[in-house]
């Protein structure tokens, strides 16, 4: 800045600067939004610090002008993290500042909040504002005006600058030609066309990745296997001396749920997969917030622009999967016993139905819970999950039957595929370990024998990368022992008988419950329930995969009679054949003969529920219970209850008087189950009360003992 318009400057600043002013400090505050600026556009940084010498121009001493640069490299478009910016505002609000100076209005602020919260403060504290165009009184009408009108346009040449810019990256995104990191598997050619990963393991593990998913159906699976087999995931080195260089990582969820999600594998080019949800956003936190979007949902999507490692329907059956793998969805196969789990859905109230395990896992039960969990009213139905699992896998069991040998023949081919893409894992990890050791040998018979400090360094590397391949080809030998090539001739046939019968193969004790649950899944969409009037018959409609409906009934167990539908037409049956003179057991056989069953299904009748049906039902009045034979007592002579109730002390005590022997007593009906009398006179039962009122003593006898170190009574 030329000397001219400094002292042009003052002037026109000479009647806004009052002593009170010089008093106070002058704050110079210093910002670069993005530390690329501070690399390359130093000159902007320079003047900004060269606004001290203005500041001393103007009447303040040295000692009273502060520098505040502590946002270099930071946004202006909000105050979070901004310390510098804070520390001015809180130095105005505390009083402490005469004077606030910036290059520009857009230093201070990209937002008309933070701007006129600042102004505000200088108003109320009596603080300058100055920039390279002169000084501001924010007290002054006129002047808040004209620093309100700077601060806007600020803001908007932010927002300006930015659609510019967005506009041009949308305008290259929609051509596909706008450059980004291409996921693993992938690499970018100096041409900028992408394609495959030239090396041939990479590409068959990505591969092998993707059907894996497609078998397992789920994320934790596919990671379990590739752990358990030893596989590693293909990474190209972004950053570094070893850019571009090929790398082995360990697999993770986070890394599949990003490889299952891109569209890249698919052959789609996108732009605009994830928005910033701003109620979302963490304060500090510029990556909070993100929400992804669908592919489809995206502000660019090409289809066929890079080569593909799945289809485009392949790629949609993978997201309806992983939806379905969440909360909201039925999911895979869970464990535990129910058949049915996150498929059925309550035909009252439309809601998924949870189930419930009892007696250690083994007895299932289904639950609409949904009235109860969320507005504390009563459950919506019930009903035990064997009866109802066991009716939807006979219904399986028919659809499967007409396909049994395609699914014999599709199983045994997938086996083999599995077989042969681990085997070529395997190949393709023993062929890197060789081609490692070839290039150690390489470079040790390249060195000059005399320089030892060299040769022993590329000796021990040499020996390193064979002793790895001898135990990668041991491992790799122990593999083929272990898992054969292909399946023999013999195998095959085997899968083909066995699934000639799909209802053994569904009973076999080989069959886990999570397959039988994988298969429901694939075959239904879902299954409706609903008990008629809570009765013993349920009603079914099965929703299966492909839009068809089937709609069935079956008859669970019920807990009473009541419950049963024929409850009325069974009292009436009863009442009619107790009106002939018929007595329990022979109704109980008629009812058995003419078809009737019992509240659980398949049971049968029996001649005490005869007699209670018709007790319930006021038919008959119940008779008390009398001994076989009459009793008769002799004089002094109690029962159990009478006594223990004359002497006032608990039954259970006087019984093992008796059982002790220290009360005299009989039993009456000649067997040992008959009733107890016990003789008690008068001086018994003093005797009785004396002994239950004493307290009891232990006394131990004196004894003499035998070593030194024990005294029983000392």
């Amino acid at each position: 800045m030329d000397g001219n318009r400094i002292r042009s400057t003052i002037g026109l600043a000479s009647d806004k600067i009052q002593l009170r002013h010089r008093d106070r400090l002058a704050i110079v505050y210093v910002r670069q939004s993005t530390m690329q600026q501070l690399e390359r556009h130093q000159e902007s940084t320079r003047l900004q610090y060269a606004l001290v010498d203005r500041a001393f121009n103007l009447g303040w001493p040295q000692e009273s002008i502060v520098v505040i640069d502590d946002d270099l490299g930071r946004s202006g478009t909000s105050i979070e993290g901004r310390i510098g910016f804070q520390r001015l505002v809180a130095e105005v609000a505390l009083g402490h500042v005469g004077l606030v100076m910036g290059i520009e209005m857009s230093r201070l602020a990209r937002s008309c909040r933070d701007w006129h919260h600042l102004l505000d403060s200088c108003a109320v504290f009596d603080t300058l504002i100055a920039d390279v165009d002169g000084v501001y009184d924010p007290g002054s009408y006129n002047d808040r005006l004209l620093l309100g009108l700077k601060g806007t346009m600020s803001e908007a040449e932010l927002h300006i600058l930015k659609n510019r810019m967005l506009e041009g990256t949308r305008a290259k995104a929609r051509r596909g030609e706008l450059g980004r990191l291409v996921p693993m598997g992938y690499i970018v050619r100096a041409s900028g066309e992408i394609a495959f990963d030239p090396d041939e393991q990479a590409q068959t593990t990505i591969r092998m990745v993707f059907d894996l998913f497609e078998r397992l159906r789920t994320v934790g699976g596919v990671v379990r296997y590739l752990v358990k087999n030893g596989i590693q995931l293909p990474v190209r080195v972004r950053s570094g001396p070893a850019k571009g260089e090929l790398q082995w990582g360990r697999p993770c969820r986070n890394t599949l749920f990003a490889l299952f999600h891109n569209p890249t594998y698919a052959g789609a080019y996108s732009y605009g997969k994830s928005k910033i949800d701003r109620r979302r956003q963490k304060p500090g936190r510029r990556g909070s917030g993100r929400r992804l979007l669908k592919a489809e949902e995206a502000d660019v999507l090409i289809h066929d622009h890079v080569p593909a490692y799945i289809t485009w329907e392949q790629y949609q059956r993978n997201q309806a999967q992983l939806e379905a793998n969440s909360a909201v969805g039925p999911g895979t196969a869970r464990a535990g016993q129910a058949l049915l789990s996150g498929l059925i859905v309550c035909g009252r109230c439309g809601h998924h139905m949870a189930a419930h395990y009892n007696n250690n896992g083994h007895c299932v039960r289904y639950i609409c819970a949904h009235e109860s969990a969320q507005y504390g009213g009563p459950r919506c139905q019930t009903l035990t999950g064997a009866s109802l699992d066991a009716t939807v896998a006979d219904l399986m069991l028919q659809a499967l039957a007409p396909a049994a040998l395609e699914i014999s023949i599709k199983a045994a081919a997938d086996l083999d595929a599995e077989r042969q893409a681990l085997d070529r894992q395997w190949q393709h990890r023993v062929e890197r370990t060789r081609l490692a050791a070839e290039r150690a040998r390489r470079q040790y018979h390249a060195v000059e024998p005399e320089n030892r400090l060299v040769a022993r360094t590329l000796e021990r590397a040499w020996e390193e990368a064979l002793a790895e391949q001898t135990r990668l080809t041991a491992d790799y030998e122990r593999f083929q022992r272990e898992q054969p090539q292909r399946l023999t001739e013999t195998e095959v046939m085997a899968i083909k008988t066995l699934a000639e019968d799909i209802p053994a193969l569904w009973r076999s004790p080989a069959t886990t419950q999570k397959e039988r649950q994988t298969i429901a899944q694939f075959l239904l969409e879902k299954v409706v329930v609903e008990t008629i009037n809570d009765s013993e018959q349920v009603r079914i409609d099965c929703h299966w995969a492909g839009g068809h409906r089937t709609t069935h009934q079956f008859e669970r167990s019920v807990y009473r009679l009541e419950k049963l539908s024929i409850y009325d037409d069974l009292v009436t049956r009863i009442v009619e054949l107790h009106g002939r003179g018929l007595n329990h057991t022979e109704i109980a056989e008629i009812l058995n003969t003419e078809g009737w069953r019992g509240a659980r299904s398949g049971t049968f009748f029996h001649s005490r529920a005869v007699y209670y049906l018709l007790l319930k039902n006021g038919v008959i009045t119940k008779t008390p219970r009398v001994f076989s034979r009459p009793v008769k007592r002799e004089p002094n002579e109690w029962t159990v209850p009478e006594l223990a109730a004359h002497i006032g002390m608990p039954p259970a005590t006087l019984y093992g008087w008796v059982q002790d022997g220290r009360v005299q007593c009989r039993t009456v009906n000649g067997n040992a189950a008959g009733r107890k009398l016990v003789y008690a006179d008068d001086a018994d039962i003093a005797r009785m009360k004396t002994f239950r009122t004493t307290p009891r003593i232990w006394n131990r006898p004196r004894e003499v003992s035998s070593s030194p170190q024990f005294d029983p009574q000392p």
